[in-house]
């Protein structure tokens, strides 16, 4: 069939000798990274100490890209590292009293933001983790009801990694807001493959990075925080850059900025922004709503394939639920993971899980089928 998305596939050489279901792990390099990593070391090269005057605003200009493919407000985000950081950032923001003590999350969480909020119980913090009763899902009144006038944060995944579940994120912002609750929504498993609209969504933070489906790599984290929220915190887990003004080196205080830099912390990791302009900006041309279009009708045929060969789905069958991956297990499936990807047939096992593939908008319909009979070759 038709498919203007595949022009893209241009950018990516790399597709030339894989087949690439692995964008919800990893995103495909792009062509123009190399050339953007290259400019860094150029700059760095020939400017030396004045290449900072291209450095520091280019955080500002990657935070711009950002804000437009997730729907965010200008000037509502700041860049990090990685989402453990960030987390461990907005975890800094609270106290915690016998009147207000409690975090809510789901025993799908993605570990790492429960070993941050786990830790938080050192500070007085007490941890409140609703169960799934499928594996797939969590039942979104069941994840409300627990949230109560007791409630500081609920640090929640819009899309659960290990099923791909979408969450209702408005509903539980909703009921965060009820009850004077912070919603901190991980959006790594939806940025760039579901269209979102944070200021939309009423979440107090958001979160995600530049590895998977925004084909940044690793190192150029993001951290939203709702316009009306900014200047509410002065979060304890902060650094230089954070700082009203960085160059005046005052001490022994931290003078926060009035700007979402206050959530910063110390020296950017710039050659890890200028490798995920490309990707930044070729999801932004592109606009994420054809990107979830194509998204939806091939997981949906990866669906039918698994269900030809009478695997395990472990990821919704509605397409409304339906993140940009699709998990299935059988007998075996670790070690067939194994060697798909050392024949360059890229995806990834999770326990209790099972394999997970994920097509991007660079992805041809025939390489779905390959897939599956490079699986069929293994298991014999």
């Amino acid at each position: 069939m038709d498919d203007d998305l595949l022009k893209w596939r241009a950018e990516f050489p790399a597709l030339q000798r894989c087949v690439h279901l692995i964008s919800h792990s990893l995103g495909c390099v792009p062509r123009r990274a190399h050339e953007y990593v290259a400019l860094f070391l150029h700059q760095w090269a020939t400017e030396s100490i004045s290449a900072w005057e291209e450095w520091i605003p280019e955080v500002d200009r990657s935070a711009r890209r950002l804000e437009r493919i997730l729907g965010a407000a200008e000037g509502t985000i700041a860049m990090r590292t990685n989402v453990s950081e960030v987390q461990a950032v907005v975890a800094s923001c609270f106290d915690y009293t016998a009147e207000r003590n409690k975090i809510v999350y789901t025993g799908l969480q993605f570990p790492t933001v429960s070993y941050v909020w786990k830790a938080e119980e050192r500070r007085g913090a007490k941890v409140h983790i609703v169960p799934s009763q499928d594996g797939i899902s969590v039942d979104v009144e069941a994840l409300c009801a627990a949230i109560d006038e007791r409630t500081v944060a609920v640090p929640v995944s819009h899309v659960l990694y290990s099923s791909a579940f979408v969450q209702d994120a408005r509903r539980i912002a909703e009921r965060a807001a009820e009850v004077g609750a912070h919603v901190v929504l991980d959006c790594y498993q939806s940025a760039g493959t579901i269209p979102l609209a944070l200021d939309e969504l009423g979440v107090s933070f958001a979160c995600g990075g530049s590895v998977k489906y925004l084909c940044g790599g690793p190192g150029a984290a993001y951290l939203y925080v709702r316009p009306d929220l900014i200047a509410e915190f002065e979060p304890r887990v902060t650094g230089w850059f954070a700082n009203r003004s960085p160059f005046a080196f005052t001490m022994p205080d931290q003078t926060y900025a009035d700007s979402a830099w206050r959530y910063m912390g110390g020296t950017p990791a710039v050659a890890a922004l200028y490798q995920a302009r490309a990707g930044q900006e070729i999801i932004g041309e592109i606009g994420v709503a054809p990107i979830r279009e194509k998204s939806l009708r091939q997981t949906g045929a990866i669906i039918d394939q698994v269900d030809e060969r009478g695997m395990t789905l472990r990821s919704p069958r509605a397409a409304a639920n339906r993140g940009g991956s699709v998990v299935f297990d059988f007998e075996g499936a670790d070690e067939v993971a194994r060697e798909l990807n050392r024949r360059r047939f890229y995806c990834d096992h999770r326990p209790q899980a099972g394999i997970r593939v994920a097509p991007h908008f660079y992805t041809k319909d025939e390489e779905i089928d390959l897939f599956f009979r490079e699986v069929d070759r293994l298991r014999g």
